[in-house]
């Protein structure tokens, strides 16, 4: 019967492995989306293989529609950065606004759609002239419904708070 000796370095080799390994571990979690909720339509979880990037910074989105919005215009990412941010939609953006140029960004006084209130708008989505104010929506769709009555969407979205632009009647 032949015994084999652990070479003394044994100890060292194997926490040296075990070390690699959970550095490792922790480089993925770094690279993982922070976020759990879609930064564009805000109540929404995020599906994993919905990752996009904002300057190498990976974030999760809810479906193919808002990856599209995304990828279609860097300035149209970097509005949905800021606004989600300072909604805390995005941790993995928060205290970096100045090194990332979020800062310059001016934000609309109206965040979220007239008629889809969870879901966040930007300066490029479709909008109407309301009261001689423009009220934007997340997409087309949301307009049309907007136009078939707009006294009344406009009442709804009044007393929920997402058109600070238009005044509440008293």
């Amino acid at each position: 019967m032949k015994i084999r000796l652990l070479s003394p370095l044994f100890p060292l080799r194997a926490a040296l492995f075990g070390a690699s390994l959970l550095t490792a571990g922790f480089a993925f979690a770094a690279d993982a989306p922070a976020n759990n909720k879609c930064p564009m339509m805000t109540e929404d979880e995020v599906e994993e293989d919905n990752e996009v990037e904002f300057k190498g910074v990976p974030v999760a989105l809810c479906c193919g529609k808002c990856s599209k919005i995304w990828e279609a215009d860097e300035k149209v990412a970097a509005y949905y950065v800021k606004v989600a941010t300072e909604l805390g939609l995005l941790p993995q953006f928060k205290g970096k606004e100045k090194e990332l140029g979020l800062d310059t960004i001016e934000l609309l006084p109206q965040r979220y759609c007239a008629i889809h209130q969870k879901s966040l708008i930007s300066p490029s989505s479709p909008f109407v002239e309301y009261q001689g104010q423009k009220v934007y929506f997340f997409n087309d769709k949301a307009k049309q419904r907007w136009e078939k009555d707009p006294e009344a969407a406009a009442k709804k979205a009044i007393d929920a708070g997402v058109l600070p632009q238009l005044k509440k009647d008293s």
